[in-house]
């Protein structure tokens, strides 16, 4: 299934997205997508749904984020060997972790505004993983049991914030808009290896990172336990899985986001996103 949420910030209702590409209203059967409307039973229950006897979304709808309120935004850095290289940075031995704000998530056409004195501002592509059921110290042989779907996320990040105002790393990547998530949570029975997806990402046309999640140093399996071993991942977490070479920073001149410009995101099957910049 893919499912979506659409309409106005804060306002959005739950909605499944056909083959064919028509939008159906699933606020009669589900009140979220997201904690407890993401568990395996909520999910069965949708599967049974006959598409064509729910309402038909008409018209132009603005996509939310797919997954509403989480609980958390686990993050990780330095998951690709070839953008652990670029920055000059060993791969790690163990996943880098650290937290984006839950107020960051935006939909996967909104504006990203720039914060206020941003001077750095660049983007990642990364494959977000969604939690369906509760995990706490699981066995990677069973971490994808946990797996709600899969969903395109842009870790929007301004580097000057993150690196050089003292502390960690999430002060420069939790600015309002800085999560875009979707357009749609594509569930985990329709993935067959999160580890063969493809992505994408351009500036104003320009190619900036083509990598897979095939290059992974860990891979979602792995992640998923690792994490749990810290912390209860609960129905709707979001774990960011980490982004390809190509980002703003690695560039001999870094070329960061400015505003008028526009990304274009995609990864193979869960969709693309188009967003513009604006000024803070």
């Amino acid at each position: 299934m893919k499912l979506m949420r659409v309409g106005p910030p804060g306002a959005e209702r739950p909605a499944l997205r056909c083959p064919e590409g028509k939008l159906r209203d699933l606020s009669g059967h589900a009140t979220e997508i997201g904690g407890m409307g993401l568990s395996p039973s909520s999910l069965d229950r949708l599967r049974t749904l006959d598409p064509t006897t729910l309402p038909e979304l008409i018209g132009t709808q603005r996509i939310g984020p797919c997954v509403g309120r989480p609980g958390k935004i686990v993050c990780v850095g330095l998951n690709y060997t070839d953008h652990a290289e670029e920055i000059g940075i060993a791969a790690p031995e163990e996943p880098v972790l650290f937290a984006k704000a839950t107020s960051s998530l935006g939909g996967p056409h909104d504006d990203i505004e720039m914060p206020r004195g941003a001077r750095a501002l660049d983007y990642e592509i990364e494959l977000a993983v969604v939690i369906g059921s509760r995990a706490r110290y699981v066995s990677e042989a069973t971490a994808l049991a946990h797996v709600a779907g899969y969903a395109l996320f842009n870790d929007v990040s301004e580097r000057a914030h993150q690196t050089q105002r003292g502390g960690q790393w999430m002060k420069g990547k939790s600015h309002d808009g800085f999560g875009p998530l979707g357009p749609w949570l594509l569930t985990a029975d329709e993935v067959a290896d999160p580890q063969a997806l493809d992505l994408t990402l351009s500036v104003n046309g320009q190619s900036r990172q083509q990598g897979s999640t095939r290059s992974m140093i860990f891979p979602v399996a792995n992640l998923i336990a690792y994490i749990s071993g810290f912390m209860t991942l609960e129905p709707g977490d979001i774990i960011a899985t980490g982004t390809p070479a190509g980002v703003a920073m690695s560039m001999s001149e870094p070329g960061w986001l400015q505003p008028g410009d526009v990304l274009e995101l995609a990864i193979s099957g869960l969709g693309e996103q188009r967003c513009r910049i604006l000024p803070a």
